[in-house]
């Protein structure tokens, strides 16, 4: 008898300033290579991008980057823009976004399902695997977790071992290497998912903006509605990069730990 696959929600936290094809990308890629494995069964994509209290240099505002978001997803019929985390008022940690989307996930999966209490009283489903949430992240994402004050360890434990990381390589990093010199993701490594991108693409956002304070064209890197709305909005100037300079991002102020940046 085939064992059922697991339902699979990916999640992607992240300051989508703005979003690009690359993000987009790394959904498809990493819903292709969960597939491989026989295992699960992608059900959901989640963006979710950070609040205006994250502090980084030259973020704009959430409205615009949840616009965008929702303008460059139109085309995909199962990764949705989610605007909780964004209309946080600070600085929210991506393990209680995780739990957030967790919580919304079990209930849904609940109510579709049917619940019943065992003589136990232990409450069950009545058929089919539970639905697990992983984070959709790129290789780069794991070098964060070295950044002294930026995380807390028992963050680190619950994001790698409750829920699991699916990472997609980019450019010359070594996304293995990051899990080889962590003591807590090399314990999780059963559920953490390298993804190879074969297809070389170093689109950034940073890039972007940069070519967009140059009045330079960003054509083919970022979708064409985009481009509309952020030239309709006046976004991405020399004045908006300068929003939030030397203002020590929220996570690093939380843990009180004076390192100032990270790239996208």
């Amino acid at each position: 008898m085939a064992t059922r696959r697991v339902p699979l929600v990916l999640l992607a936290c992240g300051s989508f300033n703005p979003i690009t094809n690359q993000h987009m990308r790394l959904f498809e890629l990493a819903r292709d290579h969960m597939h491989s494995t026989g295992q699960y069964q992608v059900v959901g994509g989640i963006v979710s991008p950070v609040s205006d209290g994250y502090g980084k240099q030259g973020l704009v505002l959430a409205k615009h980057r949840i616009a965008m978001a929702k303008l460059a997803l139109q085309s995909s019929n199962w990764v949705t823009v989610d605007e909780w985390e964004s209309q946080q008022p600070d600085w929210t940690e991506t393990v209680v976004t995780m739990r957030y989307h967790y919580g919304r996930i079990l209930e849904e999966y609940e109510q579709s399902t049917g619940m019943h209490d065992d003589f136990t009283g232990t409450t069950t489903p009545l058929s089919g695997p539970c639905p697990q949430l992983k984070l959709l992240c790129g290789a780069d994402f794991l070098d964060t977790f070295k950044i002294p004050g930026l995380w807390r360890d028992d963050h680190v434990e619950e994001v790698a071992g409750r829920f699991g990381l699916v990472c997609v390589s980019r450019g010359g990093l070594q996304p293995e290497r990051a899990v080889h010199e962590s003591d807590t993701l090399s314990r999780q490594r059963q559920n953490i998912f390298l993804v190879r991108e074969w297809v070389r693409n170093e689109t950034s956002a940073t890039e972007v903006r940069r070519a967009l304070r140059r009045d330079r064209s960003v054509k083919y890197l970022i979708p064409d509605s985009v481009i509309e709305y952020i030239h309709q909005h006046n976004l991405y100037t020399e004045d908006s990069e300068r929003r939030n300079k030397g203002t020590v991002l929220r996570p690093l102020a939380k843990q009180a730990q004076p390192v100032k940046s990270l790239d996208d």
